[in-house]
């Protein structure tokens, strides 16, 4: 998979958050869970048709013999009542059926792109999980290092054997670490194999800006769903209303004889045709508008809602890489002073003040460090990409 490259990144900065080539990641879906999307894209464009046509009445055509005491009778017969006009609801229900297509449109989206949220993010952990393994297995050799230490001194007579006790104790911890560190890496590894397209190897990671505000709450897929809801809910009112309104309706009836011995009848056709004008009388009429109305403020204060939702849940984010960020600096700055120290270090092991074990520690430790700020870096990118994964 092949990811956009992009300039690093400066929290202060804001700037277009770029996509995935290759239609926004997809490709690392496997082909199963794609082919499920679009059965369910197709799904709702034939549903959105059907719902065009709800307007439109069934031809009726039926075929009968009937058989009397005095004579027989073949005949079919065809029937037609079309309403032409619903007092605006014909219209409404067309925009209804659009609004329910984009509607449903962009739910099938914010699943896609949950999967893949959910896809790529199990990506950056197991990334995470290698770099926690090297960052524990250094963490081991400190432990076991200490230990060679503890136990010279132990032996010397400089430290008592709680020291080395506490010591072996420590070097467990960091293995059972490692141990629990391994079973999650297989684990995890297991579950991105059941809906990605291949190994996790073979995936380039993401490498993602920081969007400004504006841009995402523009391009909230959230919002526009909250918004389609509207915009249906206030078509579906206006079709309700509509439909305790008069209705004018052409009307044809066409029936043709194919056998009979009836007398009366005199001709092997007719037909009949005309307008009808209906309108309902129900105790139910205001109740029912009502409710329907209420639907539709009720999907207004949705909309007002998730605009808040989704302005704190930014906010929320923002927050957490700034917390990143910092935590980042402090583990650079931590490599800094190991490297100085390193340096003093290996001049006093060259003058024979320091041993090899010193040495080894440090550098261990400079490189425990150098792990984290790659660590706190795809944690950042893991939050970036969840902003990504909610906009269109």
């Amino acid at each position: 998979m092949h990811f956009q490259k992009l300039t690093k990144f400066c929290l202060p900065i804001f700037i277009t958050l770029p996509v995935f080539l290759n239609a926004t990641g997809e490709e690392i879906l496997s082909k199963q869970r794609l082919d499920l999307f679009k059965y369910s894209q197709e799904q709702n464009e034939e549903s959105s048709a059907k719902l065009k046509k709800d307007w439109i009445n069934q031809v009726i055509f039926s075929y009968s013999k009937s058989y009397g005491e005095n004579y027989d009778t073949t005949k079919s017969m065809v029937s037609i009542n079309q309403p032409i006009f619903k007092s605006g609801g014909i219209y409404k229900a067309i925009k209804y059926a659009n609004a329910s297509y984009d509607y449903n449109d962009i739910d099938i989206e914010i699943q896609k792109k949950e999967l893949i949220k959910n896809a790529v993010t199990m990506l950056f952990n197991l990334h995470i999980l290698d770099l926690n393994i090297k960052k524990a297995q250094l963490q081991l050799d400190n432990a076991q290092i200490d230990i060679i230490r503890k136990k010279e001194q132990v032996l010397n007579g400089f430290l008592d054997t709680s020291y080395l006790d506490n010591a072996i104790l420590e070097a467990n911890k960091v293995k059972n670490s490692l141990l629990d560190l391994k079973y999650q890496k297989r684990e995890l590894d297991y579950n991105f194999s059941s809906i990605a397209s291949g190994d996790y190897l073979s995936f380039e990671l993401p490498r993602l800006n920081l969007t400004d505000e504006r841009s995402y709450i523009n391009n909230s897929l959230e919002l526009k769903k909250a918004t389609n809801d509207m915009k249906q809910k206030d078509y579906f009112s206006d079709m309700t209303v509509a439909k305790y309104l008069p209705t004018v309706s052409a009307t044809l009836d066409y029936t043709k004889y194919h056998e009979t011995d009836n007398p009366t009848i005199t001709d092997d056709t007719s037909k009949t045709y005309g307008i009808s004008v209906s309108m309902p009388f129900d105790v139910r009429t205001f109740n029912d508008i009502q409710t329907q109305k209420l639907e539709y403020l009720k999907s207004k204060l949705t909309l007002q809602n998730t605009i808040l939702e989704e302005e704190n849940y930014y906010k929320t984010k923002l927050a957490k890489i700034e917390m990143l960020n910092q935590k980042k600096k402090v583990a650079q700055d931590d490599y800094q002073l190991y490297e100085s120290l390193l340096k003093i270090i290996i001049e006093e092991k060259n003058a024979e003040v320091k041993t090899q074990s010193d040495v080894d520690t440090l550098s261990n430790s400079q490189k425990i460090k150098s792990i984290e700020v790659e660590i706190y870096k795809l944690q950042e990118q893991i939050e970036l990409f969840d902003i990504y994964s909610k906009m269109s």
